[in-house]
């Protein structure tokens, strides 16, 4: 029987002039980790918007959006035993002052603009949410 879970990925960004800056995360998996968003389980009976806050106020500590995008287009993909449901959404954030409080399980973070973090993403579904994060921002 596969076991169906869901997640949301969360890709935040800050408006620097006139475009934003996004909030690219490295897992801290040694040579592995691969770039990307924010993203987390959503535990049983939680919305998606808490979700949201909760894993981005955990990742990163930054606590409520100015604005928050569904980007329309969850992924599907079937690893195993499991079906796993990404959630994609964009979280506009004040410009950030002082250093991100990372969680430990991300190495790094950059600030990217778009032509800079596009390349970075290894997943195809990321590169897509993200072109289209950046798209509903122009």
């Amino acid at each position: 029987m596969v076991e169906l879970l869901h997640r949301i990925k969360v890709f935040v960004f800050e408006q620097r002039g006139p475009e934003p800056c996004y909030l690219l995360l490295r897992a801290n998996q040694g040579l592995e980790g691969l770039w990307g968003p924010i993203q987390g389980g959503i535990r049983y009976g939680e919305k998606l918007e808490s979700a949201i806050r909760r894993e981005v106020l955990d990742d990163i500590g930054i606590l409520r959006p100015l604005d928050l995008i569904d980007l329309e287009m969850p992924s599907r993909q079937v690893v195993g035993d499991e079906e796993v449901i990404d959630w994609n959404f964009g979280f506009k954030t004040q410009p950030v002052r002082s250093p991100l409080r990372l969680d430990p399980r991300w190495a790094e973070f950059r600030w990217a603009e778009f032509s800079e973090g596009y390349p970075l993403l290894e997943f195809e579904a990321d590169r897509a949410a993200f072109l289209r994060l950046h798209a509903l921002l122009r």
